[in-house]
């Protein structure tokens, strides 16, 4: 099996706050910290009643504070939304706070709408096109040449891993460009996924590292049986219908209706799936995973689960490592 991570949007959940959601973050990554996970990544999200990791640097900060060697990071920031020299500043204090533990996901949209992206001011006159040029821009704060003006202090000089992420052909086609390792958010945009994989592959050149890395997003969710877990995923089948209707929510308890939506993974062709998810016993994942990472040969897979009920959710992962 790949190296598995975790990507976390701290869900606020029907009748809870997000003082609570951040509060399961932190246990749910120090679970993760035992069970033997590769990465604990938060995702930027803002406007969203379901999601509480909208200040994500801060997020980050409060997890690493909290756990003792996973590494702890973005997955990601959008870029769109910030001046680089911010961002450098941010994960500069991460890197110098949690020395060799953090990471920095970028991605080229606003992660909200449209009256949200003008809400957050850096759009008003940002081109989300301009991306490669942000990310090459934030690159040159932490790899300073001689006579640079401006400098990011902290950031200057530290190692802090960057990774593209995409979820259509554009990110791939830039994080080869320049050499940099590639994340493909399969769990919600999978349609282009294999395509951007071959594209990443192809046109990789050398750069900041010299060979092309990987990570995938997958949803899974596992419980003891495959009935338990088809139930339990209905949260997040629920969540993601109000979303498509643009009517955002908190995520929503389990509900039975839901279930016939739940379909088998296993037998879809990669080119015909809307989102990679895994439901199911510890069995039937361990079947499905090694499946989906055979098919895309995989570097690393980092896994979200929508689950309403923090113990369950605990569960899920903790099935996951010895799937």
């Amino acid at each position: 099996m790949v190296p598995l991570s975790i990507l976390d949007l701290s869900p606020i959940i029907d009748g809870s706050t997000a003082s609570i959601s951040f509060r399961n973050s932190l246990d749910l990554a120090q679970h993760a910290e035992r069970w033997g996970y590769k990465r604990y990544w938060i995702a930027e999200h803002h406007n969203m009643p379901g999601i509480a990791s909208a200040a994500t640097s801060i997020v980050i900060a409060h997890i690493a504070g909290g756990t003792k060697a996973i590494r702890v990071g973005a997955g990601g920031i959008m870029l769109p939304n910030h001046a680089p020299l911010v961002v450098a500043e941010q994960f500069g204090t991460l890197e110098s706070l949690f020395p060799g533990r953090i990471d920095l996901g970028l991605g080229r949209a606003p992660g909200g709408d449209h009256a949200t992206a003008r809400a957050l001011r850096r759009t008003l006159h940002s081109d989300p096109d301009a991306f490669p040029h942000d990310v090459l821009e934030l690159l040159s704060y932490f790899r300073p040449e001689n006579g640079q003006l401006v400098r990011a202090v902290p950031g200057s000089g530290l190692n802090i891993p960057i990774w593209i992420l995409g979820s259509s052909l554009f990110g791939a086609q830039v994080a080869a460009m320049m050499g940099l390792p590639f994340a493909f958010a399969s769990h919600f945009a999978a349609a282009q996924m294999m395509q951007a994989i071959a594209i990443y592959r192809d046109r990789f050149r050398p750069g900041i590292i010299d060979q092309p890395q990987v990570m995938l997003g997958v949803n899974v969710v596992a419980a003891d049986t495959d009935e338990e877990a088809k139930f339990l995923a209905t949260s997040g089948r629920q969540a993601f219908a109000n979303l498509r209707r643009g009517m955002p929510t908190t995520l929503p308890p389990p509900n039975k209706e839901f279930e016939k939506e739940v379909v088998p993974f296993r037998g879809i062709r990669l080119e015909e799936v809307q989102s990679v998810s895994i439901v199911g016993s510890p069995e039937t994942v361990r079947t499905d995973l090694s499946d989906f990472i055979e098919r895309t040969q995989a570097d690393e897979l980092i896994v979200v689960s929508h689950i309403y009920d923090h113990r369950a959710r605990l569960r899920s992962y903790e099935l996951l490592p010895g799937a």
